[in-house]
């Protein structure tokens, strides 16, 4: 488990959506999730293998995508703002709606909780639509429940016409690495 700074007991239980098509995609992917352990009263808990995604809804280059675990007792827009801010840092611009982005960083699920603001809505709206997020999440909590659809792995079926290549395993010492029986890839 990686830790940020005061991290709570406890904490709340949240998912998040990783991906990046412009520039170095993988690197800045990898990067993110090592800045997520740097979040305040945040801990990262375990991610997804890397995936290998078509745009949905967009257009440029394959995108690379992961999903990320992470413990905090940050609030749902403190956490927004500090993903936003994890976004500006890798230069993402905002200049339509589905744009190519060197990182999007999707607030998915925040424990149980709904709610809906003009800046943020939970759970993700399309999290359950989308291969390049379910796959990843559902690698990490197989059994996870959504707040309103119930169980989530039914979900994945119908995206199976969505293109969708595993990459490589999470990083070492990630959870689900070592849920499936396998060990981290050694390092150096």
């Amino acid at each position: 488990m990686s830790a940020g700074p005061d991290v709570p007991e406890g904490g709340e239980r949240v998912f998040v959506g990783l991906g990046a098509n412009l520039g170095e995609a993988r690197q800045t992917v990898l990067r993110a999730l090592d800045d997520l352990t740097r979040l305040p009263e945040t801990c990262r808990v375990a991610c997804s293998a890397l995936y290998r995604s078509a745009p949905v809804d967009a257009i440029g280059p394959d995108f690379v995508n992961a999903v990320a675990e992470l413990r905090t007792g940050l609030s749902p827009m403190a956490l927004l703002q500090a993903l936003q801010a994890i976004e500006q840092a890798s230069g993402r611009q905002r200049p339509y709606r589905n744009a190519p982005r060197t990182l999007d960083l999707d607030l998915l699920l925040f424990g149980q909780r709904q709610l809906t603001a003009s800046e943020l809505t939970l759970p993700h709206p399309r999290l359950h639509l989308r291969a390049f997020v379910l796959r990843p999440l559902l690698d990490l909590a197989p059994d996870l429940r959504h707040p309103v659809l119930g169980v989530l792995q039914p979900f994945l079926g119908a995206l199976a016409d969505q293109s969708l290549q595993r990459l490589e395993n999470p990083p070492a010492g990630d959870r689900v690495a070592r849920q499936r029986g396998s060990r981290p890839p050694a390092t150096g």
